[in-house]
């Protein structure tokens, strides 16, 4: 699909022919079961012109925002920015990024609405209009950002090692990408790749996702983890008529910057704990869907997992066992087969995040 084209039919579906989240015709990027309770409360203070414009995949929240300077690619009308600005408080930052005129105009109006209702003395936030495989011409300082998030929105860019690698170069050594899309169980042949209305509903625009993971590799992030996911139920039978026995998949993955992460699992005899010190986190703490981390409890984790816990933001929160000095072979339990659950299951990961497309 050719690019230029590709981002007018973007704009013109999220910025003219969609109204609200009721003219979208698959269940790929609107709904919001499993968010958490403390979330609630903010989410409604968001102002009701902003909500309604919302077409995102539940909200991509990621533990520890306090003071964090967190980057939103394809903000939209700025629901997720303006409740993560709650969250990161005073002292933090939310920049959203978007292409869409009518979009960032809602999202603009309501930035000290917004400051206000949340207690602050000026707003934390701040929108750009740009297309997010060319961050680099926004004026965002290289490795600036503590975290970079994005809603159902990737799938959407005709060039998506760009937009990894220019998220790549703006995060902070040890900061993240923490992000929800939609995944393909094969690769999508070109003419539904070409259809506008799949592609506008975040179907024919998902990436294979064993391409998705190699991709990931190439840009530097060495190891991808799945925090959680669903199959699609695509509902509208003429899109499934063209789909047939396609399968897609709405998931939420975290990509850490660590240059040391190895190409694989590898066993060093370490193990952490968990001091249930996270906000809002006090019972467990959930890495991705292979570790889900008891408070209190000694974990056994690959050095991959350790430096993800202890070169990162987390690191405070965890008692670390262990060294490098002894190497074990490979990690158990680190599997190659698709990575997604293939039964309609919200409830395999406990409500601590709302993240994946669910």
């Amino acid at each position: 699909m050719n690019s230029k084209l590709t981002y007018s039919q973007v704009q013109d579906y999220y910025g003219k022919v969609l109204k609200s989240s009721d003219d979208l015709k698959t269940d790929a990027c609107c709904t919001d079961e499993g968010l958490p309770s403390y979330l609630k409360p903010i989410l409604s203070k968001v102002h009701d012109e902003v909500l309604m414009r919302y077409y995102g995949c539940g909200l991509v929240l990621p533990e520890q925002l306090e003071g964090a300077r967190i980057l939103d690619l394809g903000s939209g009308a700025g629901r997720d920015v303006y409740a993560l600005s709650a969250l990161v408080g005073a002292t933090g930052e939310v920049v959203g990024v978007d292409m869409t005129e009518e979009q960032l105009a809602v999202a603009d109006q309501y930035r000290d609405y917004h400051a206000e209702v949340f207690g602050f003395d000026k707003a934390n936030v701040s929108f750009k209009k740009g297309f997010i495989e060319q961050l680099d011409q926004l004026e965002l300082e290289p490795n600036s950002f503590d975290i970079i998030v994005s809603n159902c929105v990737i799938n959407l860019s005709p060039d998506k090692r760009a937009v990894l690698e220019q998220c790549y170069d703006l995060l902070k050594p040890g900061g993240e990408i923490y992000f929800s899309d939609v995944y393909s169980e094969r690769r999508t042949p070109q003419h539904l790749i070409d259809d506008e209305v799949l592609w506008g509903e975040c179907i024919s625009g998902a990436l294979y996702w064993n391409d998705f993971v190699n991709l990931s590799k190439e840009c530097g992030f060495k190891d991808p983890r799945l925090v959680k996911s669903r199959p699609l139920a695509i509902e509208n039978a003429a899109l499934q008529e063209k789909l047939g026995d396609r399968r897609y998949f709405s998931a939420t993955y975290r990509l850490f910057k660590l240059d040391d992460l190895e190409p694989a699992c590898e066993d060093y005899g370490q193990a952490v704990i968990y001091k249930g010190t996270v906000a809002h986190h006090a019972d467990k703490f959930v890495l991705d869907e292979h570790h889900v981390i008891e408070t209190g409890k000694v974990f056994p984790v690959c050095g991959n997992t350790w430096r993800m816990l202890a070169d990162t933001r987390f690191a405070e929160h965890f008692d670390f066992i262990g060294d490098w000095s002894n190497h074990f072979g490979i990690f158990e339990g680190c599997g190659t087969s698709m990575p997604f659950s293939t039964q309609d299951d919200t409830t395999a990961i406990a409500d601590n995040n709302g993240g994946a497309c669910c």
